[in-house]
């Protein structure tokens, strides 16, 4: 008995080798819990808000552990910043406290997220030998006699997403298009709350708190819309995603000198389906989560590789990370107000400083440099051999070949983002390049159907028609509720048979 509570008690208390993520049964349990207590309170709002509050910090402990302090600090810090904006009629104070929201939730994101890469990059070009010490680590230890690793700086969950949630909130009172929120609690459940605290979307202020003090409004449609969601999103991590990772993709990664350039190239359109299917696999059982509970998350991928030039690309991809840059940074910096040269810098700027927002190496400022390069190319295009005719109207033949090359400059540049170093990248290109080896594509394909297989499945779903899409999710929600729960049934046996030993995290985690 006492084993037993020992073993249900570890789930309680967050566990740095297996923090909680949505692919977990602890979380659905954890969830079920939820909507037990929810069908009780979600008609009261202050109730609901603070219960849901409570349980997304309690979440984020979870998946965290001791930086849910970090999430503390934000909110209070911006909190009381914008309160102050609102009440100041002073410009200059106004602008001082917009500025410091900024500084300070920058400094803290620059601080856990770029200290190696910054140290190690002065270490190199001035030979010097500095060293970095976790600071909240060794505050904790101090304050409350605990004994955490001082000697390494972990990258909180989250972190790059609440932070970009909390400045918004600042920059739209300052820029007056948000009143702030009643109270403090309020706030700390825009901030935290759960379904898409971690990975996203990122939600603006402007659309998630008005929200907050409506009433609960959800339509046996909805309901539905949210299983399927979070059916669909399960399916695309686990059943897609984590398999052609764990049986192919980091195999071929890990040692690109070992395989043909036909397994690189599979390799690196194997990897542009699973970061899509992990990260809008995410949003999806996000959006599904919220929208049972009540509250509308913004759409967040929009059928990215059906894009027929890069612009478009980037009106589909990662919608609120990139709509985030343009409106709070490119605009920011000028946007295309001064001219077309400055409008090409903006671009460039914006996207560089995007591809380092997810992560601190150089792989990842050349990923967006080139996305930045792209787009700038494309804008200047568009300027000087400018079209009469619209996208609806250009031919099939047309829209196929840009989409085709669309999609493998998009794949390409994911080299860069999933390789570990620049050597391994150079490999994966070189391979594909000059060893590709034609003569055995056949027994490739062979042995590794199964692979191929779902990455086929994969990408004819991704290309379904929209309308097909939504006659699917349309269908799933006027079943009877026994054949919604037989589905529910069905998908679960089906990815418990394929999942992998070792369930793989969101890889926007890292970010």
């Amino acid at each position: 008995m006492q084993e037993t509570f020992g073993d249900f008690f570890q789930y309680l208390v967050y566990q740095e080798n297996r923090p909680l993520i949505f692919t977990q049964a602890v979380f659905w349990i954890f969830f079920g819990g939820v909507i037990l207590i929810y069908q009780f309170i979600y008609r009261q709002n202050n109730i609901r808000n603070l219960f849901l509050m409570l349980f997304s910090m309690y979440f984020y402990y979870l998946s965290s552990g001791y930086y849910f302090v970090l999430l503390i600090f934000s909110t209070l810090v911006d909190y009381y910043l914008g309160n102050a904006i609102y009440k100041s009629e002073d410009q200059s104070k106004r602008k001082l406290y917009v500025t410091l929201s900024v500084i300070v939730n920058l400094t803290v994101l620059g601080y856990f997220k770029y200290t190696y890469f910054f140290t190690d990059t002065f270490n190199t070009v001035f030979d010097t030998s500095l060293e970095t010490n976790n600071i909240l680590a060794l505050s904790l230890n101090k304050v409350l006699g605990l004994s955490i690793d001082a000697s390494r700086i972990f990258l909180p969950v989250g972190i790059s997403f609440y932070t970009f949630q909390t400045i918004s909130y600042s920059v739209d009172i300052y820029r007056r298009r948000l009143e702030p929120v009643k109270n403090i609690l309020d706030f700390a459940f825009f901030v935290s709350f759960f379904p898409q605290l971690v990975a996203g979307p990122i939600v603006r202020a402007t659309d998630f708190i008005p929200q907050i003090y409506k009433e609960y409004k959800l339509t046996k449609e909805e309901f539905g819309r949210g299983i399927f969601l979070i059916i669909g999103g399960l399916i695309k991590k686990i059943f897609i995603s984590d398999y052609i990772s764990v049986n192919y993709v980091d195999r071929i990664f890990g040692n690109p000198d070992g395989f043909t350039g036909f397994e690189n190239l599979m390799a690196v359109y194997g990897y542009s389906l699973q970061i899509y299917c992990d990260f809008s696999g995410y949003t999806d059982i996000a959006i599904g989560i919220a929208l049972i509970l009540g509250y509308r998350l913004p759409l967040n991928f929009n059928s990215p590789y059906k894009s027929i030039n890069i612009t478009d690309f980037w009106r589909r991809w990662h919608i609120s990370l990139s709509s985030w840059l343009r409106d709070y940074l490119y605009i920011s910096l000028g946007g295309n107000r001064k001219g077309k040269g400055r409008t090409y810098i903006n671009l460039m700027l914006t996207m560089l400083l995007g591809g380092l927002w997810h992560g601190a190496h150089l792989r990842f400022i050349v990923w967006g440099g080139l996305h930045g390069i792209a787009l700038a190319f494309h804008k200047m295009w568009m300027e000087i051999f400018k079209s009469k005719v619209s996208d609806e109207d250009e031919s099939f033949v047309s829209k196929l070949i840009s989409g085709i090359i669309t999609f493998h400059f998009v794949a390409f540049c994911w080299i860069f983002f999933r390789a570990d170093t620049f050597e391994l990248a150079s490999k994966v290109i070189s391979q594909i390049a000059q060893s590709f080896h034609p003569e055995v594509i056949y027994d490739i394909l062979v042995a590794y159907k199964n692979v191929f297989m779902i990455m086929l499945f994969g990408y004819i779903l991704h290309w379904l028609p929209s309308n097909w899409k939504q006659f699917g999710a349309e269908a799933f929600v006027k079943t009877p509720d026994f054949a919604k729960a037989t589905i529910i049934f069905i998908v679960i046996l089906v990815l418990f048979q394929v999942k992998s030993s070792e369930l793989q995290p969101f890889i926007y985690f890292q970010f």
